[in-house]
């Protein structure tokens, strides 16, 4: 049985728009076999009204204040009982019979735990969408990357990432999960609120033995930003703190301060680029980011040394030795497939 969540704070709109293919497909594979839930984060604008008389047959799961995405979809997973549930943004568009090929997958890799379709933007048809495109890799230094996305350049999908790939996280856009694997590695951590989850979720996956995958045969299209647009201070603010944090949360002993005095090199180098662009919020953003994380970071000992105590996987392959920035930037890799021969 898969259960298809949909965490939604104040996207009526949204839902009026990408919830009908999402009934509509569950339906053709049978009531039986999916069901799909709205879970409300306490939203102002009229969600639960609209969803009460116009979708009856989606189960709610209202709660009672916004937890944001980590928190949320933890109370509503608690709620929840199926082999494998969907992570699913209400700005996403599926295409018909888009679970069918996850499932597959996952039935026939019982040490996966999680998984992604292709994600194409709705914006510029055709391409990959910024968040999660085709799987997603992090750096030396906790920046992450696609397949199909580098920084902020995406790719027009022409074919070239249709093998099904083992990949570092899988977007929280469009999850598919293991309930009993996301329960069992503490679900997301809702102390992130948003951002960067689901990439510390699957860090989690990932160390103690389990694979995260992409499968390109599945595909979906994803509006994106529609909460917060990419350049939005808070955002940048949660991005960077969240990273830190997350860093510190799995990063073997012997890695922990070479990769976090760098950090802290390449954080405040940003930040001066917003200063001297005059995006002043933004480079506010990013110190305020560091701040916080020095003062949340003694809170997070506990989760670290789980984490490690835990961990099976010394070096995992899909987080790379190389520094994308450099790459990037000094060696004008632009796409994913430049990196391919290195290590």
């Amino acid at each position: 049985m898969i259960a298809v969540v949909i965490l939604n704070w104040n996207g009526r709109e949204m839902l009026q728009a990408y919830l009908p293919a999402v009934v509509k497909d569950a339906a053709a594979m049978g009531g039986e076999r999916v069901t799909v839930y709205v879970a409300d984060n306490a939203s102002t604008d009229g969600s639960l009204e609209m969803l009460r008389r116009e979708f009856p047959g989606v189960r709610r799961i209202e709660l009672d204040r916004n937890y944001g995405f980590a928190e949320g979809y933890n109370r509503a997973l608690a709620e929840v009982e199926a082999e494998y549930v969907v992570l699913l943004n209400s700005d996403v568009l599926v295409t018909p019979e888009w679970l069918l090929p996850l499932q597959a997958y996952m039935d026939t890799h019982p040490d996966v735990a999680a998984c992604q379709p292709k994600i194409h933007s709705l914006r510029r048809p055709g391409w990959f969408e910024y968040a999660g495109a085709a799987g997603g890799f992090v750096d030396r230094y906790g920046y992450p990357f696609c397949r199909g996305r580098i920084m902020g350049v995406t790719e027009e999908d022409r074919g070239q990432y249709d093998t099904p790939c083992t990949i570092f996280w899988a977007t929280g856009a469009a999850l598919f999960v293991r309930l009993e694997a996301y329960r069992r590695v503490g679900g997301l951590d809702g102390r992130f609120f948003a951002h960067m989850e689901e990439i510390d979720l699957c860090w989690r996956f990932r160390a103690r033995g389990m694979g995260v995958a992409c499968v390109p045969s599945s595909c979906v299209n994803h509006w994106g930003g529609a909460t917060l647009k990419r350049e939005n201070p808070h955002k940048t603010f949660l991005n960077f703190r969240n990273n830190l944090l997350m860093l510190y949360k799995n990063l073997p002993d012997d890695e922990l301060r070479p990769v976090m005095r760098v950090r802290a090199l390449l954080d405040y180098v940003a930040a001066l680029k917003y200063f001297l662009t005059g995006d002043w919020a933004n480079g506010r953003a990013v110190i305020r980011a560091r701040r916080d994380y020095r003062r949340l970071r003694p809170s997070f000992l506990p989760s670290r040394c789980e984490n490690l105590q835990k961990s099976m996987e010394r070096e995992i392959p899909e987080r790379t030795r190389f520094s994308i920035l450099w790459q990037f930037y000094f060696k004008g890799k632009k796409h994913y497939h430049d990196l391919r021969l290195l290590s």
